[in-house]
């Protein structure tokens, strides 16, 4: 199983990092070892001092494909989750700066979180691009996304990234975040809602 990220996918999450929009989608790879245990709290690495939650809408691969054109990528899922993509920004910023990848600030042990369950997206009305969705760290929201605010649609990322990345069966696709992301600290509670349903639940260390 491969995990790929999409970056800026949403222009109000750029701009808030001071990013600018690209002109085709940004993608990146967290390895399965960076799969956070069901029901374990998330530990802050010890090495960054300011770890960010970052929600996403989650799609996981029904399929194989490669250089599958957008207007066939539905075919390749029937279900949706939610996800946090952990980032270090501060470690981020410092190997952006530097010209360096990033994938240390992103693909850490613990750093991806995923849903308790895998929803059908016909129970959720049919369309990916109408799904909303959002974090809340101690009983607040600090972050509401929805997807049709999506710079590049789901079968958009699906089509680009097989250019490049054959997609397995079971492979994840996170979607990219929208506005609202920052830090966390020991003795947060992070909890993830899509539509009316708590997604995932999780303390911070």
């Amino acid at each position: 199983m491969k995990i790929v990220c999409i970056g800026r996918n949403y222009a109000d999450h750029a701009a808030e990092l001071g990013n600018t929009v690209p002109s085709e989608p940004l993608f990146f790879f967290k390895p399965e070892s960076a799969v956070l245990h069901q029901d374990h709290p998330f530990t802050i690495p010890e090495w960054t001092q300011d770890c960010h939650y970052e929600v996403e809408l989650v799609v996981r691969l029904d399929r194989a494909a490669k250089w599958i054109e957008q207007g066939h990528a539905s075919r390749c899922y029937t279900q949706i989750g939610l996800g946090l993509d952990f980032t270090a920004r501060d470690v981020q910023q410092q190997l952006k700066k530097a010209g360096k990848p990033w994938e240390k600030a992103k693909a850490f042990d613990g750093s991806a979180v995923l849903s308790r369950e895998w929803v059908p997206l016909t129970e959720l009305g049919g369309d990916v691009q109408d799904l909303r969705f959002s974090l809340l760290k101690n009983g607040e929201v600090v972050q509401e996304g929805h997807t049709a605010d999506m710079l590049f649609p789901v079968d958009a990322l699906i089509a680009h990234v097989s250019r490049y990345s054959t997609w397995k069966t079971g492979d994840l696709l996170f979607t990219g975040t929208p506005a609202g992301v920052g830090p966390v600290q020991s003795g947060d509670h992070l909890e993830g809602r899509l539509g009316g349903r708590t997604m995932f639940a999780l303390d911070v260390l």
